[in-house]
């Protein structure tokens, strides 16, 4: 039999995100290096969405999401590491529409 290949689609208000990649360690404003292992604060995290579900009103396939990492489920697809999630655990997203942002750009 062949390999049958099944699209994914996400139901009801459920978000898909890939975690944007990060290099570990960071640089401060000031130049100091931070390293990976440095405790902070809980850190939220930036994502790619690749899927919305039929619910979801404020999130675009495309749109870069802030969330936090560490309350949502991963699931593994074809290798890579994927992120779901609800649209209320959404924080922010950064588009290129505008209706009402922030002033900050990424």
């Amino acid at each position: 039999m062949p390999d049958v290949k099944l699209e994914i689609q996400m139901l009801h208000d459920r978000v898909m995100v890939r975690i944007s990649p990060e290099d570990g360690e960071r640089r401060s404003s000031g130049g100091i290096v931070i390293p990976a292992t440095a405790q902070m604060a809980k850190r939220l995290a930036w994502g790619d969405v690749l899927g919305v579900g039929t619910n979801v009103r404020h999130v675009k396939v495309g749109d870069r999401v802030l969330f936090n990492p560490e309350d949502q489920f991963e699931v593994e697809v074809q290798g890579g590491t994927y992120l779901v999630m609800r649209e209320r655990d959404v924080h922010a997203t950064a588009t290129e529409r505008t209706d009402h942002g922030t002033g900050l750009y990424l």
